[in-house]
């Protein structure tokens, strides 16, 4: 069982993330948050393979998730990808540049979030 974190203050959004994962083809945990904050709060609670989280938040968005995460030490192996409506070359070259392993923007087709997230599970599987 690999557990999956989505971070994503649209409800909405934070559906269709966890219903395509939820055909990625192995057996898959989802965690969502509606918030950074509330992300942070789930962390030391349970391990996680993989997060997802946009850039748009409430109180701690999503590259002050990602600078958190890859800050530190007992999370910093696990695979984050930024799902956002932030498509510009430069915001990409910073999600990527704090440490993001991958960046998709919204809109976003299920077939490249999945393929996605099964390349980082996979990855994690085998670290």
């Amino acid at each position: 069982m690999q557990r999956i974190l989505i971070v994503e203050d649209s409800a909405t959004m934070r559906s269709l993330l966890a219903s395509a994962l939820t055909d990625l083809g192995t057996r898959v945990e989802i965690t969502e948050a509606a918030s950074g904050f509330e992300a942070l709060r789930l962390l030391p609670r349970e391990p996680f393979d993989l997060i997802l989280t946009d850039i748009n938040m409430p109180d701690i968005n999503g590259l002050e998730l990602l600078s958190f995460v890859k800050g530190n030490a007992a999370y910093r192996g696990i695979p984050l990808i930024i799902v956002s409506t932030e498509g510009s070359e430069r915001d990409r070259e910073k999600g990527l540049g704090l440490g993001a392993d991958a960046y998709l923007v919204k809109p976003f087709e299920p077939e490249d979030l999945r393929r996605v997230a099964s390349e980082l599970l996979a990855k994690r599987r085998e670290d």
